[in-house]
């Protein structure tokens, strides 16, 4: 590795690094070349390591790989390399305590029944967001991932859905959607 290089390491789970190469390693090769950085992929340990000399670039590769790895799909998470859209991540696990059974609850508040929940907040915000393990993704524009993470935020903290989709309603307003 030369003076100029970087690298990163990231761990992914296992049954998400087959949607990170995608078919025929198209999805590996259309990230490669967008970001200019060069993936090297441990499919048994779930590594994957980025190298390149643009450090926007790894960051990007880094941020989208990210979104894969927490269940994004691959062209959403392309989104990412568009400047203006951001991923964030909720970690459920300071909201769920010890237990699992809180953790499933809470899980279930945020997807709602048959999704509805998740669906009603992606329209209302503009985002695509994804239940995953112990952590919920945000993707969107800055100012409506900020808005799609307080109202998930409310629904964890035992707020009525009734309740997070009026104020979601409210803020699209405020935010000049129709």
């Amino acid at each position: 590795m030369d003076r100029d290089s970087y690298s990163y390491t990231l761990k992914l789970p296992r049954e998400r690094i087959a949607v990170l190469i995608g078919p025929k390693g198209r999805v590996k090769q259309e990230l490669e070349e967008a970001t200019h950085a060069k993936f090297s992929i441990d499919s048994v340990e779930g590594d994957v390591t980025l190298t390149g000399s643009d450090t926007l670039g790894l960051f990007i590769a880094r941020e989208v790989i990210r979104a894969i790895g927490r269940g994004f799909n691959p062209e959403v998470a392309k989104l990412l390399l568009k400047a203006d859209y951001v991923f964030e991540l909720i970690s459920l696990v300071e909201y769920s305590g010890k237990s699992k059974n809180h953790l499933e609850r809470i899980k279930g508040r945020i997807i709602g029944s048959e999704g509805k929940s998740r669906r009603v907040i992606e329209e209302l915000t503009e985002t695509y967001i994804t239940v995953y393990g112990k952590t919920v993704g945000i993707i969107g524009l800055a100012a409506n991932v900020s808005v799609a993470r307080r109202a998930i935020e409310s629904l964890i903290a035992g707020s009525m859905h009734a309740t997070v989709y009026r104020w979601l309603e409210k803020q699209r307003r405020v935010l000049g959607a129709p």
